[in-house]
């Protein structure tokens, strides 16, 4: 067994937006954001925006399921624990 994962990206000329969603065996579906900006200055590279968009949509998307996890801890123990660090 194993998660879903999707990455969809919304683009324009100076911007990336990314959109990160995994489905968990639970049914519970997280979803994430992230972007990336192109200064004038940089070549139009659209993958190097979806890489770095990604990437921050991902470690969101890592950062709430940490935060789902530890409520669950709480949730299972009945205590209030140390919040799970990266």
């Amino acid at each position: 067994m194993g998660w879903h994962v999707e990455m969809e990206f919304l683009e324009d000329d100076t911007h990336t937006r990314a959109v990160a969603l995994v489905r968990l065996p639970d049914a519970t579906e997280v979803r994430a954001h992230g972007h990336a900006s192109r200064h004038e200055s940089d070549s139009n590279q659209p993958r190097v925006g979806e890489e770095i968009a990604g990437a921050r949509a991902l470690n969101e998307l890592a950062m709430q399921l940490l935060s789902k996890a530890h409520g669950e801890i709480d949730a299972q123990s009945g205590r209030h624990s140390h919040p799970i660090n990266v």
